[in-house]
Formats: C-alpha cells, structure tokens, sequence
C-alpha cells in the first residue's frame, strides 16, 4: 500500500491502530544518497572505531534526505497457532517548506540510478511526499504560527499565493456582499497558509477550506469580526491544524515510539541514524548521546543482519549477498524447518506483494526484515529444543531465544562488526578502544611482508596504498614507524594479492595474528631480534552475506 501526502492524514487511525495491536514492526528506508564523497582521513575505513565512524556518517546523514520509509506491521492472528498477518506500506517523504522551513539536500547519482534501476517513482516523492520536521524545527515553526511572526519564504508558495491575491482581489472588486468564489487545487497545509495570508490582507473576506477547495466568502466588516470571535473555524483553531499538517509524518513517528514495540532492520544502523535526524532532533555531536537517545526511542531493536550470519556459519548455509537472497534461503528446503514455522500471510490491502518479488522498495524490504526475524527465530527455537519437542511458538518465545541479539546493530566498513545501542558498550569505553580495533578487526588474518628495506625507504601509507590499488579496495594504517596493517573486506581481494605476490622478489605473505604481531605484545616478548622491513595483510571471515566478508590487514615489519 503507497501513501502519500494526499492519503495520509486519514490514513493516520487505522496505522496507529495497526501499531498499538503489532507484535513488532519491520522498517526499511530509501535515501537520496547514502555517503558523501569525502577523502582522507574522513573517509569511512575498517579501521575505525564506533565513535569514530559515528562522526564520519554524521555528515553524510545531514547531507542527504528520505525518499521513502517502508513498514511492515506484523501481528499474530488471535485464534491461530504461530500465524501472522502483515500490513506493509510505503510511505513517500518530502521535507516540510513552510515559513521558515526551507530544507536543503543533496542527490547522488549513484542511489538515483540504482532506485531507477527498481523502478522508484520520483514523481510520487517530489510531488505528493508526505511532509515531516523534526523537534527543533517544530519548535521554531509552531513559535512563529502562533505569535503571527511567520512569513512565506518558498518561491513557489509566494507565487502562488500572489496569483491566488490577484485573482481574490479581481473578483472582490465586482462582488456582493454574501456571494462567495472557490480556488481549487490547494490542499494540506498550504491551504492554510493561502486562508491566513488572505484573511490578514484582505479585511472583508472570510474563508472556509471544503473538499472542493478553498472558498472565499464577500463579508461585511461586522460579520467578519463576528465570525473572528465566535466561530469554530476562527484562526487560533487552524493554527494548530496548520502546525499538525506541516509536522505530517512526524505525527505517526511519534505514535511508533510511544508505541514501544520491536524495531526490526537489516543492515539498519543507516536507518536509524536519519530517523534521529529527520523525526527527532539533529545528530547529536557524540557517539555516546546518539546510542542513548536512540535507546530511549526504541529500547528494542533486533538488526537480522546480526541475527542470520551465527545461524549461517552453524547450518552451512550457502553464502548470500543481500537481504532477498537471505529470504530466499529461509524459504528453500535448505532450511530444516521449512515446513514447521510460522505462517505469514499478507493484509488484504497490501497483496502486492504475494506473488511479485520488489527488491528495494521500502514496504517490500520491510516485509522481509520481518519474515526473516520469524524463521531464523524459529530456527533458533528449534535449535534449543533440538532433543525435546518445541513448544507452541509464539512472538515471546521467540524474543526469548533471539534476546542475545537485542539492540546489537550491524557496522558496515568499520573497525567493529557490531555496535549495541544501550549506552554502555564494552568496545567503546576509553582505553578498550585500541585493543577493541586491533583485536575484534584482525581475527584470522593474512599479511604482506617486504624483504628488501632499501628499494623501499621511508615508505608512507599512501605509497603502500599506491603498491596494491590496482588489485583491490582497502585500507592503510600505519602501526609503528615501520609497520603498517591494510584491511579490506573482500575475501577474493585477498586472495588475488597472495597470488599474485607469491613469489615477489621483494614482498612476502604471512598470517597475522594480534598476539603474535601486536606492538604491545611484541613489547613485552621481542627479544634481540632483527627483521627486514616489511608488509603484513589480515583476513577475517564472516560466513554471512558480503556486507561481512573478509578483512585484511596490511603490516611492515620492523
């Protein structure tokens, strides 16, 4: 189901009805753009730290804008063992334009083909986008509608509005008292703005908003104070509608927190990000304060990204590349309870979905961040009860066995797999983080080691990076004056440079291990002991989709 601005309002009862009867809700957002092209030190790199990540995508998120939220509201059916039923829609977004309120965003050319690729519908985002703000914006538009100190800012609102005058004022010149003309086509909250800036500078009109439009009315000067002062549509009653409109989705983000209900994503720390940017309150500067704040709001969150890569490595799974293809997997005869988990049907008015497959619309990815919740939690119930036969299945029993999993959201390109999103992290305490970046990013690696310190003097990270680039994607850090760790997460990246430098007269590969390789380590074991500058790579592999992968690490020796 698509809803747009025109749709929104009255659809707004029954989504909170939905919300406050679900079990959980599956989210999934589209962007104008997901990373800014940035170079140097802020560049995202596997070597990052949580906080330091942070930072970096903070300005990414302030950058670009939602284009579509999807949610997928599932509910268990009263009456039926383990059966869920799921309300997914799509919902268009459009920064609010309204007095002050004038919204800058960028577009990547990247995220514009790609969602062309699926057939997004731009048009639906541009020009029937479902209006939003935030607390802070909210805070300054609703100070300046209610003191009156507001005034049109957007181009095209002031020429509309300017059109609207012209035409009021030409019909007012030949009309009667009573008789009364109707401007069609103006809708939302604009048809507010349209009836205060009319009722402010034409005093012998009054103004109605009906289906049809809005209609202006020929008054006398008495009649129009009467109607000021006594009627139900007087202006302090739509101010606060206007303030309503204007803050559009923002309203049913707010009913979602109050709602208290599991948030379910896939690859979700994105997500979450915008959403405490653009319904919230702006980013805030630390690490620290975004994970508590997002806590607060959604003290639940379950990321299938985390869920599926355990269950992945332990059933043997074959490797998947991305969230339809998990989907797919859950529901082939690989899976031993196929034919024993929960059943999930679509809501009547949302069967797009039943027979045809919509990879990146957002409703359709919601749709399956939820149903993969369901099996692999089925999946891990089995597991438990693997000797004895598995209880009647129901969402709290399966909360209890994904409960190692709450609040742990996956890390795209960083030096953690993993963040949590209550306030105390083990990985992100003070003098944790170096141990965290060296021990957790390294695990079962590869290395490069040069041989020869005299074709290879004073070299730099940007030289080492420069060595390897045409064969692939990663990251250099140096470690002490003459090492260095190189890191990238594409296991055939890996396997390509060990190929290829197998019998380098000059370089040569070996494993590298934290406990044998780290400078503090070696600190307290080296002993007198003399190794040839060199170039060691680390791997890391995750058996779960390509977001994982492989790590590697690059390290001169001393």
């Amino acid at each position: 189901m698509d809803i747009g601005a025109d749709e929104f309002e009255q659809s707004l009862p029954l989504l909170q009805e939905l919300v406050l009867g679900a079990d959980f809700v599956g989210l999934d957002i589209e962007f104008t753009g997901l990373r800014s092209n940035l170079s140097g030190p802020q560049q995202i790199s596997l070597f990052d730290l949580p906080s330091e990540w942070y930072l970096k995508t903070r300005q990414s998120v302030q950058q670009f804008t939602i284009c579509q939220i999807g949610l997928s509201v599932f509910s268990s059916i009263e009456g039926e063992s383990n059966k869920y039923v799921a309300h997914s829609c799509n919902f268009f977004l459009f920064p609010t334009t309204f007095g002050v309120l004038d919204s800058e965003f960028s577009f990547q050319a990247s995220s514009v083909q790609f969602l062309n690729q699926y057939g997004f519908d731009y048009n639906k985002f541009l020009k029937n986008g479902i209006p939003y703000m935030n607390e802070e914006q909210e805070k300054k538009i609703k100070h300046n509608i209610l003191t009156g100190n507001w005034k049109v800012r957007s181009s095209l609102d002031k020429d509309q509005i300017k059109v609207v005058i012209d035409e009021v004022t030409r019909w007012l010149d030949l009309a009667e008292e009573g008789d009364w003309m109707t401007l069609p086509g103006i809708a939302g909250f604009q048809a507010f703005e349209v009836q205060l800036v009319l009722r402010k500078a034409l005093p012998d009109i009054w103004t109605v908003l009906r289906d049809q439009g809005v209609i202006v009315k020929k008054v006398s000067t008495q009649h129009r104070w009467y109607l000021e002062t006594t009627s139900c549509d007087r202006e302090s009653c739509w101010k606060e509608k206007i303030l309503l409109s204007a803050r559009g989705f923002s309203v049913f983000f707010q009913m979602l927190v109050k709602a208290r209900k599991p948030l379910v994503g896939h690859n979700m720390m994105m997500d979450l990000l915008h959403l405490h940017e653009k319904f919230f309150r702006p980013l805030p500067e630390t690490y620290d304060e975004f994970k508590l704040n997002i806590h607060n709001l959604f003290p639940v969150l379950i990321d299938t990204k985390n869920v599926t890569k355990d269950i992945w490595k332990e059933l043997n799974f074959p490797r998947v590349s991305n969230l339809s293809e998990v989907y797919e997997v859950l529901n082939s005869d690989l899976n031993p309870t196929k034919n024993s988990g929960p059943v999930i049907i679509h809501a009547s008015r949302c069967e797009k979905y039943v027979e045809t497959k919509y990879p990146h619309e957002a409703a359709y990815d919601a749709f399956l961040c939820g149903s993969v919740l369901l099996k692999v939690a089925h999946l891990l119930l089995w597991k438990v009860h693997s000797a004895v036969p598995i209880p009647e299945p129901s969402f709290p029993l399966y909360l209890d066995v994904l409960a190692p999993y709450v609040n742990q959201v996956n890390l795209i390109r960083a030096g953690v797999p993993k963040i949590v999103s209550r306030l105390h992290s083990a990985l992100c305490r003070g003098g944790g983080q170096a141990r965290a970046r060296m021990q957790h990013a390294p695990l079962g690696s590869l290395g490069l080691l040069t041989g020869a310190r005299l074709r290879w003097p004073g070299v730099s990270e940007q030289q080492v990076y420069r060595e390897f680039q045409n064969l692939c994607k990663f990251d250099v850090r140096r470690l002490t004056r003459s090492q260095f760790l190189l890191m990238t997460n594409k296991f055939k990246d890996t396997r390509s440079i060990l190929k290829e430098y197998r019998c380098h007269p000059t370089l040569r590969i070996s494993l590298y291990r934290y406990w044998r390789h780290s400078p503090d380590i070696n600190c307290l074991l080296q002993t007198d002991t003399v190794v040839q500058a060199g170039v060691e790579m680390s791997l890391e592999r995750d058996g779960s989709d390509s977001d994982g992968g492989l790590l590697g690490n690059l390290k001169a020796a001393p």
